[in-house]
């Protein structure tokens, strides 16, 4: 196991996935990386006031600030990523932003068209709370928005939407230290990207922006032949973890309901109505996010449920 590097800077940060982009580090599975990333929006300074307008890596940005890709070498379509969090550090600042842009959620509550509203906060990284401007404070529970793997389709791809096939903008609160994000492998060498630090977060993410933060990550990475499932899912402190991602939130419902389905009678070696009936004694149904055109729902499995 080989410990590595990896700093945020114009030759390491990207604001689009692409399978052509040259990886910027190449690991062995098993291998560690600490991976600094900037703040979703790739400010190069920390802004003073709330939404004052500083430098940024991308001007004119078309995504998340990204650090990657990091190649795994010999990684090949059809096997399995996994990126275990072992630690997650945000800086120590960090914002929110809500209205001001047309989205579901803002037209629905007559604030698309308003100024939007900037919260700017300060975060104590060692007592673990998040001190908004106007003294009120949330506890910290840092993660990161998205981690996720190049699409197999060539071109340019944006940042905004999850995948069940590549991961990527998930969002999803639960993906704290000691969590291990599944990701189906798309392209060799698989080509790794992480950022969009959250000091904090509600799931949902309703407002479309969590407490954005730079963040230090110290991530594991293992390379498998087969996992329960062939799509995005994770193993979380809180419990097993999986995902639905659909512009219709029904279909995203029925997506993480399905996996999780076929997880759980795999675990408990029963059929799926079976397996069903169990979930409906025990599984928690969340919407991870609402904030990236393509809906969020995951389904949980506490641990500990069923014994397992």
């Amino acid at each position: 196991m080989t410990r590595h590097r990896l700093d945020p800077t114009p030759a390491t940060t990207n604001d689009v996935y692409s399978r052509d982009h040259a990886p910027v580090l190449t690991v062995e599975a098993g291998d560690e990386v600490v991976v600094g990333s900037l703040d979703a929006s790739g400010h190069l300074e920390r802004q003073r006031t709330p939404g004052e307008v500083r430098p940024r890596l991308f001007p004119q940005a078309r995504g998340h600030a990204l650090t990657g890709p990091v190649a795994v070498r010999g990684a090949r379509p059809g096997q399995m990523l996994g990126v275990t969090f072992v630690d997650l550090r945000p800086g120590e600042w960090g914002w929110t932003v809500a209205g001001g842009r047309e989205t579901p959620v803002t037209t629905r509550l007559g604030l698309a068209d308003v100024p939007p509203a900037w919260l700017l906060w300060e975060i104590d990284v060692d007592a673990g709370v998040a001190t908004e401007s106007r003294g009120l404070s949330v506890p910290t529970a840092p993660f990161l928005g998205l981690t996720g793997v190049a699409p197999a389709e060539p071109g340019e791809h944006s940042t905004t939407p999850p995948r069940t096939t590549a991961g990527g903008n998930v969002d999803c609160r639960e993906l704290v230290a000691g969590s291990t994000l599944w990701l189906p492998v798309q392209v060799d060498d698989a080509l790794l990207y992480l950022g969009d630090g959250h000091a904090a977060q509600g799931d949902g993410e309703v407002g479309g922006t969590a407490i954005e933060c730079p963040m230090t990550t110290e991530v594991r990475i293992d390379l498998v032949d087969r996992r329960p499932l062939p799509s995005v899912h994770a193993e979380t402190p809180a419990g097993r973890i999986t995902f639905g991602f659909d512009a219709d939130l029904d279909v995203a419902t029925g997506d993480a309901l399905d996996a999780m389905v076929t997880w759980l009678a795999a675990l408990l070696d029963v059929d799926r109505a079976t397996a069903l009936a169990f979930a409906s004694a025990v599984v928690d149904l969340r919407v991870t996010q609402v904030a990236n055109q393509t809906w969020g729902v995951h389904a949980l499995l506490p641990t500990g449920a069923l014994g397992l």
